[in-house]
C-alpha cells in the first residue's frame, strides 16, 4: 500500500485534498495534525528523511481570495522504499504558527529557522527560533509577497 493510501485511511477527517503529479504525491491537511501525520510517516512508514520544508505566499494569487495566505511544505523520503511524499498544511495570516518537528527530526531546526525568518512562520516548541540568514536587527520577512522592494533596513553597527 502507498503511503499516500495509508495517511488518506488514517487521517481521512484531517486531510483537505490529496493528489498525484509525476510521481509524486501530495497530502493537504489541517495543521493541528502534522505532528500525529509525521510520527505515522516516521514510525509506521520508514519515511525517515525530511529532505526539506519550505513555504508559500499565497498573498494575492488569482483564485485563491479565501483560502489562508500561507502554507507550508514538507518533503519526505523513504530509504526503505524509496517512495516520496509531501504534505501541505494552510496557516491563516492571523496566527501564522505551527507545530515543530524538530523533536522528530533534527534537519527540522534550520529548514524552521529559514522559513521563520524568511516569511515569519512561528514553529511552536522549537528550541531556539531565531533568525538563521538575515540580521537579528532586520525588519520584516523578505520572501513575503508584501514586503517592500525598496525598505531601507537597520544598519549593522560595525566592530573594529
Amino acid at each position: 500500500m502507498k503511503a499516500i493510501e495509508s495517511l488518506k485511511e488514517k487521517f481521512s477527517d484531517k486531510i483537505i485534498s490529496h493528489d498525484s503529479f509525476a510521481g509524486q504525491d501530495f497530502i493537504t491537511a489541517k495543521k493541528e495534525c502534522l505532528k500525529d501525520m509525521a510520527v505515522f510517516l516516521r514510525d509506521e512508514l520508514h519515511f525517515d528523511f525530511l529532505s526539506d520544508l519550505t513555504c508559500v505566499d499565497y498573498k494575492g494569487y488569482p483564485g485563491r481570495e479565501n483560502a489562508p495566505r500561507f502554507e507550508t511544505v514538507y518533503h519526505f523520503y523513504s530509504h526503505k522504499t524509496k517512495e516520496r511524499i509531501s504534505l501541505k498544511f494552510p496557516i491563516e495570516e492571523t496566527s501564522p504558527n505551527i507545530d515543530s518537528l524538530t523533536g522528530l527530526w533534527l534537519a527540522a531546526n534550520w529548514y524552521e529557522r529559514e522559513v521563520y525568518d524568511m516569511y515569519g512562520i512561528h514553529f511552536t516548541g522549537h528550541p531556539d527560533l531565531r533568525r538563521i540568514l538575515m540580521y537579528e536587527e532586520f525588519k520584516g520577512h523578505p520572501l513575503r509577497k508584501d514586503y517592500p522592494l525598496k525598505a531601507r533596513q537597520p544598519r549593522i553597527p560595525h566592530e573594529d
